[in-house]
């Protein structure tokens, strides 16, 4: 998702949100729909669901829209209750299983559908799920989720969701949890006369009525619900072919054509960022369905196959450095962070929103790799130091398991400096690249835990990081360095560290690098003069203080 720029409130007057609750925050208290929300309730947990066929109308002028999803699932044990999720305003007004309407009991944002007929295990089944309303309307998207109803320059209509955190129910009735996703998908989307619908996918037909018009789109690939997107303008298109490294790749833009030109030239970035990120990451995760770069009235966000944009054809976030380094000014921030989204979130998931550092710390941390593949290491280094200013420390990265919860934003730039942290430790470049593409190949269209990643890192970096994941991720605290010079000596040790933190760290004395290997007690180095010049490698993502 786009960076939440609470502190870049200070230099673009950018309006803000925050959601969710943390592990040891001053928020504990969640309520039972945030549990029904956030957990794999037993109305769940019974069935697999393998393909939705969502059909809706939307309607601008009355902000309404109605339809329905075909849901269709596997079988896995038995049951009679099924939980969908939809939410208000929105009404759920008929489900049909087989001919038959089912009854359903209302609950929330959660609804109990009762099923008549036998559902033998490992069976195929499908239901038709009928809503409509007016849709909450989004505040100020991406952050606080819904439709964005807009008009652009001409007057036209201009819409477009997006629902990551608050959760795709928003919009339209599905399984609204992480830790399953639809294996394919159609979306077909109805508009008035003169608008299109771009959508995740490949386009597979438009129908063209009297007053509307419908355009299906197809997703061949495991989606996450929240990735799903609708996008209405009047839309120009242009097109490209990337030489990939799974060969030709799609590249579509859909842009307001008042912006045609302007996208033709900005949008460059899509395929520079491709090359650095199929460098870094493997193959580009989606070949089937493509690539689209969607112009939305909202900043951006990672829908998968359909990363929306709007950056307002600037360099950097809205025309700013995050890093104030001058390199947040060589990309374009919105193609390429929620473009690195297709590799950590899109086909990487986190089963719960609480592990949701899995995609914002890897893909805040490929902002500094695509300068690294382009500008050189230096240019990576300084762009993702500069970015820690805007760490807080406010509350741990992770949050409160099976509520629906996210950690603290430091998910973003604390996490990209944890991982740029661990690159030093391994001090092979080419292994680090070699990890980071074997973990896109492990993980390839999965959804995940946070104990899956930190297995696999401890693992292929042959270094055990239980208690480095520990520090970074569960507490506020950073490793500080205390030390003192006296005559010949160099004292040192670790404090404000968890159990068994013992992170080796690169030291420079006289202008000359070294390792150092702190505990929590002192310990001590011979030094050859007495007037010994000391500083810590600015890579190393740590505190220091001299006694």
């Amino acid at each position: 998702m786009t960076y939440r720029p609470y502190i870049l409130l200070l230099f673009l007057m950018v309006p803000l949100f925050f959601s969710g609750a943390q592990i040891l925050s001053e928020k504990n208290k969640f309520t039972k729909q945030d549990t029904l929300r956030g957990s794999i309730t037993p109305e769940r947990a019974w069935w697999d669901v393998t393909y939705y066929h969502l059909d809706i109308a939307v309607n601008p002028e009355k902000k309404y829209i109605s339809g329905k999803n075909t849901i269709h699932y596997k079988v896995l044990k038995s049951n009679t209750v099924m939980q969908i999720d939809l939410q208000p305003p929105l009404k759920m007004t008929k489900v049909v299983q087989n001919g038959k309407t089912l009854e359903v009991k209302h609950e929330g944002n959660a609804h109990f559908i009762n099923l008549k007929e036998n559902q033998p295990i490992g069976s195929i089944q499908k239901l038709d799920v009928y809503y409509e309303g007016n849709p909450k309307e989004a505040v100020n998207a991406p952050w606080d989720g819904g439709f964005s109803w807009k008009k652009d320059a001409n007057g036209n209509p201009f819409v477009a969701t997006s629902c990551q955190g608050l959760g795709a129910s928003v919009w339209w009735p599905n399984k609204d949890h992480m830790y399953e996703e639809v294996d394919s998908m159609l979306i077909s989307v109805t508009v008035p006369k003169g608008l299109m619908d771009v959508s995740n996918g490949r386009l597979r037909n438009i129908e063209k009525h009297e007053t509307t018009t419908t355009y299906h789109w197809f997703v061949n690939n495991p989606i996450n619900n929240y990735g799903v997107n609708v996008n209405i303008g009047d839309y120009a298109h242009f097109s490209e072919i990337y030489d990939g490294e799974k060969g030709p790749l799609d590249m579509d833009y859909y842009v307001l054509k008042n912006n045609l030109e302007k996208a033709k030239i900005q949008f460059k970035d899509a395929p520079k960022m491709m090359k650095a990120f199929e460098h870094w990451f493997g193959p580009y995760p989606f070949y089937e369905d493509g690539y689209k770069l969607v112009e939305v009235p909202y900043l951006g966000m990672e829908h998968q196959s359909s990363v929306t944009y709007g950056n307002q054809y600037k360099n950097g976030y809205l025309g700013s450095d995050l890093s104030q380094t001058g390199w947040g000014l060589k990309f374009d921030f919105i193609i390429v962070h929620e473009s690195g989204h297709e590799w950590f979130a899109n086909s990487i998931t986190n089963k719960d929103i609480a592990d949701m550092w899995i995609h914002e710390s890897f893909t805040a941390y490929s902002e500094n790799l695509f300068l690294d593949y382009y500008y050189g290491k230096k240019a990576s280094s300084e762009y993702v130091i500069g970015t820690r200013k805007r760490i807080e420390n406010d509350k741990p990265i992770i949050g409160a398991y099976n509520v629906n919860s996210e950690g603290s934003s430091d998910m973003y730039y604390k996490g990209s400096n944890m991982l740029h942290t661990l690159r030093q430790l391994i001090e092979n470049d080419e292994k680090w690249r070699q990890i980071l593409r074997g973990m896109n190949k492990t993980f390839y269209h999965q959804t995940v835990t946070t104990k899956q990643i930190e297995d696999f890192l401890s693992k292929e970096t042959g270094i055990d990081l239980t208690a480095f994941f520990n520090q970074y991720l569960r507490t506020t605290k950073i490793p500080t360095l205390e030390y003192a010079i006296k005559n010949n000596e160099l004292r040192y040790r670790w404090t404000q560290i968890v159990d068994a933190f013992d992170m080796p760290i690169k030291i420079i004395i006289n202008g000359k690098e070294r390792w150092i290997y702190p505990k929590a007690e002192w310990k001590t180095l011979s030094l050859k003069s007495k007037n010994a010049s000391f500083e810590i490698d600015p890579n190393f993502y740590v505190y220091s203080k001299k006694l």
